[in-house]
């Protein structure tokens, strides 16, 4: 049977124990309600921060989540110390767990790395055209770990974001105008001021061709067999590749018409008739 002595013992056992460890518990509830609310808050202006940036929401999303977790386990660990629990053996092997994790998946946290830059700062944007890593195409998805663009003939790329972040990337979309280059090589025996006239008065009459800058149109080259004239024009992007085209077969057809000759390689064969 249990004796009146020893309930007034435990009785005062428990009451020292409440006294010992109330203030401590009620302080940690309070540290962690105070704790999880200012947390909310700091990643919700986070959150409203990245908004402002036009950041992407995927990226937006996921930052949240992290700022959000780490904080609470940080939060985690302070409660704990506060009710009187060792913590550091807990951090040794969170911080453990998380170099051997670290080194595991040391290339998809360069991807990850690369992809978090890239939604942040925005080199290019889905639907833009680029070059990168000897690949040229669409962007169709930006992705944390990867970027996913497509060919001009159709083919799928998938560039891990680390590679993307880490070369150099040409954008073909971020600017409204680009400059149409053109090489053309006529005959010596051709009159120069025609050939200028003429190809003045092509890009002069293509409505797509902007007026400023003014276009080009100059002698660059006395060649081997040719007398090369560069001529630049400046165009809306979406623009570039027709612009090109069409005036390459509207320079042929007008040379044509006008007799300007376009020379091309040729090889005299001379027979000599033995006596």
């Amino acid at each position: 049977m249990l004796h009146i002595e020893d309930a007034n013992k435990y009785v005062d056992q428990g009451i020292e124990l409440v006294m010992q460890y109330a203030p401590k518990l009620l302080l940690a509830i309070i540290v962690l309600l105070v704790g999880l609310w200012l947390i909310n808050s700091f990643a919700k202006v986070v959150d409203k921060g990245m908004e402002a940036r036009k950041v992407e929401p995927t990226l937006r999303h996921f930052l949240k989540s992290l700022v959000s977790i780490i904080f609470k386990i940080l939060l985690m660990i302070s409660v704990a110390s506060l009710i009187g629990i060792a913590t550091t053996s807990f951090v040794a092997v969170i911080g453990a767990a998380g170099l051997a994790i670290g080194l595991a998946l040391q290339g998809s946290l360069a991807n990850f790395a690369g992809g978090v830059l890239i939604l942040f700062f925005r080199p290019f944007k889905v639907g833009d055209f680029i070059q990168t890593n000897s690949y040229s195409g669409t962007v169709k998805e930006i992705q944390i770990f990867n970027t996913i663009m497509t060919t001009p003939d159709n083919k799928r790329v998938i560039i891990p974001n680390g590679k993307v972040s880490n070369d150099s990337l040409i954008n073909f979309s971020s600017e409204p105008t680009r400059r149409v280059d053109f090489v053309f090589g006529v005959s010596y025996g051709a009159n120069i001021d025609l050939v200028k006239e003429t190809l003045k008065g092509i890009l002069d009459a293509d409505e797509r061709i902007h007026k400023e800058p003014a276009p080009m149109v100059v002698l660059s080259e006395l060649a081997d067999s040719s007398v090369n004239f560069t001529v630049r024009a400046w165009v809306d992007a979406g623009n570039y590749w027709p612009v090109f085209f069409e005036t390459m077969e509207t320079v042929k057809k007008t040379f044509d018409t006008k007799g300007i000759e376009i020379p091309f390689p040729q090889r005299d064969v001379h027979i000599h008739q033995a006596k």
